[in-house]
């Protein structure tokens, strides 16, 4: 009896873990829009940064000099979540079934 309990148990972990890293549909989708919309967003404070240089708003450039480099971080992280998203996808693939 111990033996088939603990049996079970190591199947489940292992094969649960296989199962655990395959991202859920869509997931790529959603993380391709994400850095997407992080694109659109960095360029309009490109040029709201622009428009602030020109109107010698010095104070406003500092803030929209701070909120790209956020925006910039923000991007790497969703691409960086792409990646890793994208690569459990493949190892869930090929994975044997």
């Amino acid at each position: 009896m111990k033996l088939k309990v603990m049996t079970t148990i190591a199947l489940l972990a292992f094969g649960g873990a296989a199962i655990a890293q395959a991202p859920a549909p869509g997931t790529l989708k959603n993380d391709r829009a994400a850095v997407k919309a992080d694109a659109q967003v960095i360029k309009s404070d490109r040029e709201k940064l622009k428009a602030d240089r020109g109107a010698g708003n010095k104070e406003a450039v500092e803030a929209d000099k701070a909120k790209l480099k956020g925006d910039h971080e923000h991007m790497k992280a969703d691409r960086e979540r792409l990646k890793s998203d994208r690569q459990a996808a493949k190892a869930a693939k090929a994975a044997p079934k």
